[in-house]
């Protein structure tokens, strides 16, 4: 069994949706499609820390074993969790607010499948665990652990 992990700093983001828009071209509509550039800095940042851990020597080659997946998402508060005396003690622990839990993990899962360092595709995950917390200093992100199973 070897296990990959690395964290990754920044404001985690969930997996834009493609958009979808109708344009009318002569006496024909077409359907044009795009995706937002929302989270491309958040995906830019998983991709550099994916390329770091991924490289040789680390202990990591590339698997088409079945996987499990571990990952944590440290989400940034808002103003309001804090007073004069910092953190309020009713500011919350979990983060229950958008982004969903599915949309940041479908992220990772699609820039881990997109490195071509990890896995042949996400579809040989077979256990995954998400959380997703506030940050409780400064540091807003994610660590992720993916280990093999060997079955």
């Amino acid at each position: 069994m070897s296990t990959l992990t690395f964290q990754v700093t920044g404001e985690p983001k969930g997996q834009p949706r493609p958009r979808a828009f109708a344009r009318k071209m002569g006496s024909v509509h077409v359907a044009r499609f795009y995706d937002s550039d929302a989270a491309d800095a958040w995906k830019g940042a998983v991709m550099l820390a994916i390329m770091q851990a991924a490289k040789v020597g680390n202990g990591w080659h590339f698997t088409s074993e079945a996987v499990s997946v571990s990952i944590t998402f440290a989400m940034p508060r808002p103003k309001s969790h804090s007073g004069a005396k910092g953190l309020k003690p009713s500011a919350p622990v979990a983060h229950v607010g958008k982004p969903d839990v599915d949309n940041l993990a479908k992220l990772i899962l699609d820039q881990l499948t997109r490195s071509g360092n990890v896995w042949r595709d996400d579809s040989q995950v077979v256990s995954l665990t998400v959380h997703k917390f506030y940050a409780t200093g400064a540091e807003q992100g994610c660590s992720v652990s993916i280990s093999t199973l060997g079955i």
